[in-house]
């Protein structure tokens, strides 16, 4: 009997069993993660004020945003490796650390190329956040819970964003530029304290696999090559760069010059707006989370839907006759920008069940790069075509629908492959009550006893998934 149970419980690794220690766990990580958006986001209402310290023009301008995302986009992968290697803790240190010096760096940098450099440090420590999260959620939580935790992550990275929006910009224009940023680079001391007293990677008995920690550059490729081999990594990819993009561009950088030199509105209506698109994004993420945690095929309508919607309202905004849109136009365009956050984090729930545990990191590393890469392209075009056109936004954000259209194509390319993958993988996921039946007692005949067989060089072991179980297969709670 002992043979038999330990076999079944090989059979695939139990559900972390969440509660309050997990939420206490959870909320230091995304507290670090809050405090890298407020970092992240903190140009987005001083782009102007940047513009005029460092005297440059829109594409020097939208430089400061292209290296920060450069930076980000291009640590996914070996972020998700060191998450994967080296654990959560380790990871979301290392980056408070770099994110905190870069802000407090960008603060005091006395040229542009010391800003660029200061940002650029800034983004490294960022990129350390999110997937350090993300894996958070999966190694404290049931996978149930999987898609709401990561839009309760991007909800409260949201949230940076508003403190950006709120606090951030009354202060810069109170205390001044150095005050302003130097000060808010103490936040980043304050999350230190307790992530490195308290945080866990893991709760006791729900550690990663022995074989997740073996190294060396074969371990590199492997977790690589077998993460972008799975149709649901890519299909990942394509979701969040098509989704994500049109709000990061609005609120990082281009969203405030654009409502004012060319919308025509003062600089607290604009907040205003920005600050409506966050509200309608922390909103949003939550609808989003419980619609995909009860119907698993929603997340290709949901993700289109946002993608048609985002390109619809920009090009009624930008066509508008006159240039100056009404403001109810611009109030709806700024309420479907909220839902492309929500919209990108649907990225992770194509790429976690397709991957293993151990490669859930470098998964997440590989989708978050999507949106990333879309967002630098933007912002780089928005900058070179308003220079290159005398301040034409009508022409610079046509960028939009350009890379939209691309996302889109690969989206419709992959889903029918990703899919089948998937729900082949959940129908050969051993369900609880074969493991039940194989530990029960057995009234087997006493000359043929029944035996449970070691998988050995003689015997080929049962095929069974290594994937996170999808919220179908791993049974539904009703909140």
């Amino acid at each position: 009997m002992a043979t038999v149970a330990t076999v079944a419980r090989g059979a695939g690794p139990e559900d972390p069993p969440g509660g309050g220690r997990a939420v206490a766990v959870w909320c230091i990580g995304v507290a670090v993660y809050f405090v890298a958006v407020i970092f992240r986001t903190s140009l987005g209402v001083a782009g102007l004020e940047a513009a005029d310290r460092f005297h440059v023009g829109a594409s020097a301008l939208s430089t400061f945003s292209l290296l920060q995302l450069l930076v980000y986009a291009g640590m996914q992968v070996p972020v998700g490796l060191m998450v994967d290697r080296l654990g959560t803790k380790k990871v979301l240190t290392l980056g408070a650390v770099l994110f905190t010096a870069g802000q407090l760096g960008f603060a005091l940098a006395p040229s542009y190329e010391t800003a660029l450099a200061a940002r650029a440090l800034l983004g490294c420590g960022d990129a350390m956040t999110f997937i350090s999260v993300l894996r958070l959620g999966t190694r404290w939580f049931p996978a149930r819970r999987g898609p709401l935790m990561a839009q309760l992550a991007g909800l409260v990275g949201m949230a940076g964003n508003l403190v950006s929006t709120l606090v951030l910009a009354p202060v810069l224009h109170g205390v001044g530029w150095t005050a302003a940023f130097a000060g808010s680079a103490a936040a980043g001391l304050v999350v230190l304290v307790p992530l490195v007293l308290f945080l866990r990677d893991h709760p006791e008995g729900h550690g990663p696999a022995p074989a997740a920690r073996t190294g060396g550059a074969g371990f590199v490729r492997r977790q690589i090559k077998e993460s972008w081999s799975e149709p649901g990594t890519r299909l990942g990819l394509w979701v969040h760069f098509t989704t994500q993009f049109p709000a990061m561009v609005f609120l990082l950088l281009w969203g405030m010059p654009f409502l004012i030199e060319a919308q025509g509105l003062t600089r607290s209506t604009a907040g205003g707006l920005l600050t409506l698109v966050v509200a309608s994004n922390m909103a949003l993420g939550l609808v989003y989370g419980q619609i995909i945690g009860r119907r698993q095929s929603s997340r290709i309508p949901l993700a289109l839907g946002t993608v048609g919607l985002t390109a619809l309202l920009w090009g009624a905004v930008l066509a508008y006759p006159g240039g100056h849109a009404p403001m109810w136009l611009l109030i709806a365009l700024c309420l479907v920008l909220g839902g492309c956050g929500p919209a990108s984090m649907i990225g992770f729930d194509f790429a976690r069940p397709a991957n293993p545990a151990e490669r859930q990191g470098t998964a997440s590393g590989i989708t978050n790069m999507g949106g990333f890469i879309a967002s630098m392209t933007t912002l780089l075009t928005v900058g070179v075509l308003l220079d290159a056109t005398g301040d034409d936004y009508r022409i610079a954000f046509s960028a939009v629908f350009v890379l939209e259209a691309l996302g889109v194509t690969q989206i419709l390319r992959l889903r029918r492959r990703a899919l089948s993958r998937e729900a082949a993988r959940g129908r050969v996921t051993v369900p609880a009550q074969a493991t039940a039946q194989v530990t029960a007692p057995t009234t087997a005949s006493t000359t043929a006893p029944r035996t449970v067989q070691e998988p050995g060089p003689e015997a080929e072991p049962r095929p069974r998934s290594t994937a996170c179980p999808l919220p179908e297969t791993a049974g539904r709670e009703t909140p």
